[in-house]
C-alpha cells in the first residue's frame, strides 16, 4: 500500500502548494474508518481508495478530490457520517464524498425505468459537481484492474455494466485512455478467448515483422528532423478489444486488418501541427477518406488534434494524430483538465472545456425525452456517437453524432424546419433523406409549409433530438384517431358492467388518474397506455371486483350452433372473440365464420339462405385464434428476436412465419400469432409498434382482387 508521504509526494509533484496536513489527516481517518476490512484478494481494503487517490494524482487534480478518493466509501462501508466527514474536512468534501456514495447504490444495469431514473440523478450528480464522477470512474478503473478476484458471475455483471456505461462516459469526457483501458479490461472478463486470440496473433506478427513500432518512430523522427520540427513521437499497437470492434464490424479476419499501430506527433505550436502533417503526406502516401481535422472543429470534450491513416512500411497502414503538447494534455484528461495543477496553480490550458460548459452540451438533448425509453436512447446516442460537423448555406457550423442524416440536421437547426423537411442538397446536389452526412459538408434543407413528419423519419433520425420530436409531431397526429378507438373501448368496457361511459364518468376517471380531462384519458386508452378496464375499475371498484369471467371451451366458443356442429374461422378475415361474426353453411363441411366487415362477405349477399346469426360466448377464451400480422422491420442484428420476445412477452404464440420481401434496410413479413380476443390482439399489435426497428405492424387479410363468381356449394 502506497504510504501517505508517498501520495503527498505524488500530488506536490504538480502541487507544491498543496495542503499536507489535511491529506495526512484524511489518510489517518480513511485508514481508522476501514480497519479491519480486507478485500476479496486478502488486502487490507483501504489499500483500495489510496490506490484510487494515486491514480488521480496522474490527472494532477486539486487536493479536495484527492482526499475525497480516500474517503469516498467511509460514509457507505463505516461508521463515518456525513456529518463527520463535513466538520473534519468541510462541506465541499463531504458533499463530493456523499455525492460518490450516491452513485456507487445506483443500480445502472437493472430495469429501463428504475435504469432511466438512475441516470437521471447520475447526471443531476455531475451537473452538481463533475469532479465526482472523476472519482467514481477512477474507482471503477481500480476495480476492474483487481477483478479478478471477484465471483465469476459479479465479474460478468460488473464488466457488463462497465462496458455500457463507465467506458462511454469516461470516452464522452475525452479520457479516451481510460475508456480503452476500461473496455479491454472488461474484454479480458466478457470474452478472453477472443482477447487471448489477439494477443498470440501479435505475438506471432512482431516474431515476424520485428519491432515495427521501433522502425516507424525512427522513420517519422527523421523526417521531421530533416524538416526542421522539433517532436516527440510516440507509437503503441491497438489494444485487443479495439481490433476486436474493427474485425466485427468489417466482418474480416485479422491478416485482413490495417491500421493496428497508432503513432502521436507531439509537437510545439499549432502551426508546426499542419507541417509536421505536409512532411508526413510527403513522405507516406495518404488514404483517402482517412483525414479528420479536429483542430479547426474540435469535439465538444475540447478534444483536438489532427488524424490521418498513411501506408507506411511494407503497405501497412498506421494512423497518425498530430497535436501540440497542450492539446495532448486535454487529450488525455479530457473534461478533467479543468482541475489540473501546475507548479502549485490552476493549470491554464486554453483548450480544456468548462466543465459547467460540456454538461449543458452532454445534457441538453436529455430534456426532451417524455418517457424512460426516449431518456435512455438518448443517453446512449449522446455517450457511443462520435461527431461530424457540417456547414449551413451561411457558413454556420453545426455539431451533429456520427451517422447522422439531413433529417437531423434540420432538426439540429430548429424544430419547425425539421418538421417541414421535404429535400435536402449536400454540396449542392439533391440527396435522399437517408443520406449520411460527413465532415465538412454543406447542408442546404428544402422545405415545404404542407409538409409534416413522415413515420419512417425515425428510422432514418440518429439524434435524440430529432427522434423526439417526429414522435411528438407523430403522437399528436394519430391523437384523434387514438380518442376515437379510446372512445370505443371505453364504451365497450362500461356496456360489459352494466354502465354507460358518459362526459361526466369519464370527466370523474380523468381525474382520478391524474389526466387533465377526458380527452386525454379517452387517447391514453386508444393508444394502449391505460386499459379501459382500468379505468371502470376506478369508477366502480366493487364491481371490478367481481369474480373473474368464466373460461370458455373451444367447442362452445359460438353461441348460435348445435355444440356438436362442425366449424371453421375464415382464413380470409380470422375473425377473433369480439368481433362481431356471422356464419356461411357449406353443406357437409360444417360452418365457415366470417367477421361482419369481410369484403368476401359480397359473394354471398344473393344466398341468405346460407347466412347464420353467430355471436361468441362471454367469457375467457383461449389463446389458440391464429391472426396473420404483417409487418416491415428494419435489416439489422437481433430485431427479429426481439420482436418474437415482445410477442411472448404478451402472453401469444408464433405458430408460422414467413418472409415475403428482403430489402438491404428492411425486411417484410407475415407471423402468425394466436391470441384470445380482440382486446388481445389490439394490445399485441400496440405492444410491437412501440419497438423502434418497426417501421410497420398491422392486421393481414387477404385482398379481394375480383368480385368472381359465387362459390360452388358442395354437394
Amino acid at each position: 500500500m502506497i504510504e501517505v508521504e508517498d501520495l503527498i509526494a505524488l500530488v506536490r509533484a504538480y502541487n507544491p502548494r498543496t495542503n499536507a496536513d489535511l491529506i495526512r489527516e484524511a489518510y489517518a481517518y480513511g485508514r481508522d474508518m476501514h480497519a479491519g476490512q480486507v478485500r476479496r484478494s486478502g488486502e487490507p481494503y483501504f489499500t483500495h481508495p489510496v490506490e484510487v487517490a494515486s491514480l488521480l494524482t496522474e490527472q494532477r487534480l486539486d487536493d479536495a478530490t484527492i482526499i475525497t478518493a480516500l474517503l469516498h466509501d467511509t460514509i457507505e462501508d463505516t461508521r463515518s457520517t456525513y456529518a463527520e466527514v463535513e466538520a473534519r474536512f468541510g462541506l465541499e468534501i463531504a458533499e463530493m464524498v456523499d455525492g460518490v456514495t450516491k452513485l456507487t447504490n445506483l443500480e445502472l444495469s437493472s430495469s429501463e425505468t428504475k435504469q432511466a431514473e438512475n441516470f437521471r440523478k447520475l447526471f443531476m450528480a455531475m451537473s452538481k459537481d463533475l469532479r465526482v464522477i472523476l472519482v467514481k470512474l477512477t474507482d471503477r478503473l481500480h476495480n476492474m484492474r483487481t477483478i479478478r478476484h471477484m465471483a465469476h458471475h459479479k465479474q460478468a455483471q460488473k464488466a457488463h455494466e462497465t462496458m455500457e456505461i463507465y467506458a462511454p462516459l469516461a470516452g464522452r469526457m475525452g479520457m479516451q485512455w481510460m475508456r480503452e483501458e476500461l473496455e479491454d479490461l472488461c474484454f479480458a472478463v466478457i470474452n478472453p478467448e477472443a482477447r487471448n486470440s489477439i494477443l498470440r496473433r501479435f505475438v506471432t506478427l512482431q516474431r515476424e515483422a520485428g519491432n515495427v513500432i521501433r522502425r516507424i518512430t525512427d522513420d517519422i523522427e527523421t523526417e521531421l528532423a530533416r524538416a526542421e520540427i522539433t517532436a516527440t513521437v510516440m507509437g503503441r499497437a491497438k489494444r485487443p478489444f479495439s481490433i476486436w470492434r474493427k474485425m466485427e464490424e468489417k466482418e474480416i479476419g485479422f491478416s485482413r486488418l490495417s491500421d493496428i499501430y497508432g503513432f502521436r506527433i507531439i509537437v510545439g505550436s499549432e502551426a508546426d501541427c499542419y507541417r509536421a502533417l505536409g512532411v508526413i503526406h510527403q513522405r507516406w502516401r495518404s488514404v483517402p477518406g482517412r483525414f479528420k481535422d479536429y483542430i479547426s472543429q474540435p469535439k465538444s470534450n475540447g478534444y483536438r488534434s489532427i488524424h490521418t491513416t498513411v501506408s507506411g512500411r511494407d503497405g501497412k497502414r498506421v494512423e497518425v494524430q498530430i497535436r501540440t503538447r497542450e492539446m495532448h494534455e486535454v487529450a488525455e484528461r479530457g473534461v478533467a483538465a479543468h482541475w489540473s495543477y501546475r507548479d502549485g496553480v490552476r493549470a491554464e490550458n486554453p483548450f480544456a472545456v468548462d466543465p459547467a460548459e460540456w454538461l449543458k452540451t452532454m445534457t441538453e438533448r436529455f430534456e426532451e425525452a417524455s418517457d424512460h425509453a426516449e431518456f435512455m436512447e438518448a443517453v446512449k446516442l449522446e455517450m457511443y456517437t462520435d461527431q461530424v460537423f457540417c456547414f449551413t448555406p451561411k457558413g454556420d457550423v453545426i455539431k451533429l453524432p456520427k451517422g447522422a442524416t439531413p433529417i437531423d440536421f434540420a432538426y439540429a437547426i430548429h424544430t419547425r424546419i425539421g418538421h417541414r423537411t421535404v429535400a435536402a442538397r449536400v454540396d449542392g446536389m439533391r440527396v435522399p433523406l437517408w443520406t449520411r452526412l460527413r465532415n465538412g459538408q454543406s447542408v442546404e434543407i428544402v422545405t415545404a409549409e404542407a409538409q409534416s413528419p413522415q413515420a419512417t423519419w425515425i428510422d432514418i433520425a440518429t439524434t435524440g433530438r430529432a427522434k423526439s420530436a417526429i414522435r411528438r409531431a407523430l403522437k399528436a397526429e394519430r391523437r384523434g384517431g387514438h380518442v376515437r378507438l379510446g372512445r370505443e373501448l371505453a364504451r365497450a368496457s362500461f356496456a360489459q358492467v352494466g354502465k354507460r361511459s358518459t362526459d361526466k364518468a369519464l370527466e370523474t376517471a380523468a381525474k382520478a388518474l391524474g389526466f387533465d380531462d377526458d380527452e386525454d384519458l379517452l387517447a391514453a386508452i386508444g393508444a394502449s397506455e391505460v386499459s379501459a378496464r382500468t379505468v371502470v375499475a376506478t369508477l366502480y371498484p366493487e364491481i371490478s371486483q367481481a369474480p373473474p369471467a368464466p373460461d370458455v371451451s373451444p367447442e362452445r366458443a359460438i353461441i348460435g350452433l348445435d355444440p356438436k356442429a362442425h366449424y371453421d374461422r375464415a382464413t380470409c378475415c380470422q375473425p377473433v372473440p369480439g368481433e362481431r361474426i356471422v356464419g356461411i353453411t357449406n353443406k357437409g363441411h360444417g360452418v365457415t365464420i366470417h367477421a361482419i366487415d369481410c369484403p368476401r362477405m359480397a359473394e354471398f349477399e344473393d344466398q341468405t339462405d346460407r347466412w347464420v346469426d353467430l355471436g361468441w360466448s362471454p367469457g375467457h377464451h383461449a389463446p389458440r385464434n391464429a391472426v396473420t400480422l404483417e409487418m416491415t422491420i428494419s435489416n439489422a442484428p437481433g430485431v427479429l428476436g426481439r420482436i418474437c420476445l415482445l410477442i411472448a412477452e404478451q402472453n401469444a404464440n408464433i405458430s408460422d412465419l414467413r418472409f415475403v420481401d428482403r430489402k438491404p434496410d428492411f425486411f417484410r413479413l407475415l407471423i402468425d400469432v394466436d391470441v384470445r380476443d380482440r382486446e388481445h390482439l389490439h394490445s399485441l399489435v400496440m405492444a410491437i409498434d412501440t419497438d423502434n426497428d418497426v417501421a410497420q405492424v398491422r392486421r393481414h387479410r387477404e385482398r379481394l382482387t375480383h368480385p368472381g363468381p359465387p362459390p360452388s356449394i358442395p354437394a
